[in-house]
C-alpha cells in the first residue's frame, strides 16, 4: 500500500510486497511444505543464507510463522479500515466495500491468507491466543457493519455474528482455490461476492 503525504493508502493497491525477502521465501516454503514439514535448514536454504544467519534475524521457526501471520492480519485490518473510511456512514456501502476488500486480499495475498487460516494449529498457545484475538477483531468489524445495516433498515439479518462468520469463511476460501492463471480476476471475484452478500442480507 502506497500513499502520498496528502492521501491515505489505497486499500485496493496490491502492487507492493508487505513482506521482507526473508519472510517472503519463508512464506513460500511453508505453503509448499506445511509448517511441520519445513525445517529450519530448508528455510535458510530458501532464503540463501546459513542457519546461523537465519537465527540472526528470527530466533526460531515459530518466530517466522508468527511474523508472517501477524503481517497478514495487520495488512488486512489496515485495508479494511481504509474501505470503511471510503464507504462513509451508509451500511450498504460499508458492506460492499468490506466484502470487496476481503475478496481482493484473499486473492492477491493468497499465500499469506492461506497460512493465516491453516497454520493456527501450529502456533504456541500464547501466540495462538494473540492471533485469535486479531481474527476476532476483524470479524467484529463485519458484525458491526451488519448490525448497523439492520439499524438503518437496509439489511434483514437474524444473526449478525453468524452471517459475519459465513461471509468471512466464504472470503477466506478464495485463498485456497484462486489462481492468477484462471479465468477470473480478483475484481471479478469481488463483484460476485458483493452480490452474494447482498442476497444474504436482503
Amino acid at each position: 500500500m502506497s500513499a502520498t503525504e496528502d492521501s491515505p493508502p489505497d486499500w485496493r493497491d496490491f502492487s507492493g510486497d508487505p513482506l521482507s525477502p526473508l519472510l517472503r521465501s519463508a512464506t513460500q516454503t511453508f505453503v509448499a511444505r506445511g509448517y511441520h514439514g519445513t525445517t529450519t535448514r530448508m528455510l535458510a536454504a530458501a532464503a540463501g543464507m546459513s542457519v546461523p544467519g537465519l537465527y540472526h534475524h528470527f530466533a526460531s521457526k515459530q518466530a517466522l510463522i508468527v511474523a508472517i501471520m501477524d503481517a497478514a492480519m495487520i495488512e488486512l485490518r489496515e485495508r479494511s479500515l481504509g474501505a470503511l473510511t471510503e464507504a462513509g456512514d451508509d451500511a450498504g456501502a460499508q458492506l460492499d466495500l468490506h466484502i470487496e476488500c476481503l475478496a481482493l486480499f484473499h486473492a492477491h495475498r493468497r499465500e499469506l491468507a492461506l497460512l493465516a487460516s491453516t497454520e493456527l494449529r501450529s502456533l504456541d498457545p500464547t501466540e495462538r491466543d494473540h492471533h485469535i484475538a486479531a481474527r476476532d477483531a476483524q470479524e467484529r468489524m463485519l458484525v458491526d457493519i451488519l448490525q448497523r445495516g439492520v439499524d438503518q433498515g437496509v439489511f434483514t439479518v437474524d444473526d449478525a455474528r453468524q452471517l459475519a462468520r459465513a461471509l468471512a469463511t466464504m472470503s477466506t476460501g478464495i485463498s485456497q482455490w484462486y489462481s492468477p492463471a484462471g479465468p477470473l480476476t480478483p475484481a471479478d471475484i469481488a463483484a460476485s461476492y458483493i452480490a452474494y452478500a447482498r442476497r444474504l442480507t436482503s
